[in-house]
């Protein structure tokens, strides 16, 4: 993937790392667009950077996720970049139906939609990247949120094969794999010293980015203690320690 000149959606823009990760393509010289489903929201982030577009998304919704495609290609038709971020995050007690959905509508459903509608066009381009998000949680789940933790093993596994279904074309996928952050993904991680500082996941992950070539999966320091335990042959200690009460 190339540093600059790109033109790059970005989900979940309005808020932590999509907002975070917006600023820094949007200052190394390319054309963001930020889409989230608060408007407000988004304005803020347009607001503080000058020449940046932003498009109201609900990613639960499957006829909204079409449509915006389309508008989306038709005002930005040098689109050659997707960074599917958007999620949610909520603890759930036992299986609470409704979280669980919301979560896989969201997180799984929603990329895979997107996705499907702007490849057409991706593949139209010389070179364009699909960029998604799984997390650390991908490799070692944490029980109190089974469902969020099943839909990032799932964008894990489903990078890995569009990867490869993708090879011959001129669309590459890197899946950026996140630790713990500090951003209100969740109650109390914003302000929880256990979590990454956001500044420093940001800077660490565009230093990976901008590797040439673009490493297939973005893993900072922080997220192999999840990412690699089973490599290291210690998923059962990972597990036991990550959901100890």
């Amino acid at each position: 993937m190339q540093s600059s000149g790109n033109t790059i959606l970005i989900t979940g823009g309005g808020s932590g790392i999509g907002a975070a990760l917006a600023h820094e393509f949007h200052a190394a010289g390319n054309q963001v667009i930020i889409a989230g489903r608060r408007q407000a929201a988004l304005d803020v982030v347009v607001a503080d950077n000058p020449g940046m577009a932003a498009m109201t998304l609900d990613m639960e919704d499957p006829a909204a996720i079409q449509d915006f495609a389309e508008k989306l290609v038709t005002d930005f038709p040098a689109l050659n970049a997707v960074l599917l971020n958007a999620g949610i995050m909520v603890a759930e007690e036992k299986i609470d139906l409704a979280i669980a959905e919301a979560t896989i509508a969201t997180n799984l459903l929603g990329p895979i939609r997107l996705a499907h509608a702007l490849l057409p066009h991706l593949e139209t381009q010389p070179a364009a990247t699909i960029l998604t998000v799984s997390s650390g949680l991908a490799f070692v789940p944490l029980a109190a949120t089974p469902t969020y933790c099943a839909t990032k093993a799932a964008i894990h596994s489903w990078s890995i094969s569009m990867r490869e279904q993708l090879k011959a074309t001129g669309v590459d996928v890197v899946e950026i794999v996140p630790p713990g952050v500090q951003t209100d993904l969740m109650p109390g991680h914003a302000e929880n010293a256990q979590m990454m500082p956001l500044a420093d996941f940001i800077s660490e992950t565009m230093g990976l980015l901008r590797q040439q070539p673009t490493p297939a999966e973005i893993h900072v320091e922080r997220v192999k203690f999840l990412s690699e335990a089973t490599k290291r042959g210690e998923f059962a200690q990972v597990f036991k320690m990550l959901n100890q009460h």
